[in-house]
């Protein structure tokens, strides 16, 4: 967070391109906690849950390396008085999080349990 205190400047009193940015940190956070859960989950389901893990660990550090360009963009359009909606990160992101529910639901109901 140090760097981005050094960043680019804006006059958003409410500090909205900080508190987005915390929000891509939780959800960050959030998919590395997910993939955390997943490992319980190997000895009990198998090698499929790797796939699990790596989608989760994929989207976290996706979202962790696009974070500065999506700060910066967002000063960027406070200071120009348009900002159009970060569409394609929260699709993204929406989709990882389908697609994980998807295989969890596959993993649970249809794989069988290794004694």
């Amino acid at each position: 967070m140090s760097a981005l205190r050094h960043g680019p400047s804006h006059g958003d009193t409410g500090l909205q391109p900080e508190r987005t940015d915390l929000a891509w940190g939780r959800t960050t956070l959030s998919m590395v906690v997910a993939a955390a859960v997943f490992l319980r989950w190997l000895p009990h389901h198998g090698w499929f849950v790797g796939t699990l893990v790596g989608t989760a660990i994929l989207t976290a550090t996706a979202i962790n390396f696009t974070r500065k360009i999506r700060f910066h963009r967002a000063v960027h359009g406070i200071n120009q008085e348009h900002m159009p909606p970060d569409v394609a990160s929260t699709a993204a992101v929406a989709a990882s999080v389908v697609i994980l529910s998807l295989l969890g639901i596959h993993t649970v109901l249809f794989l069988p349990l290794n004694p």
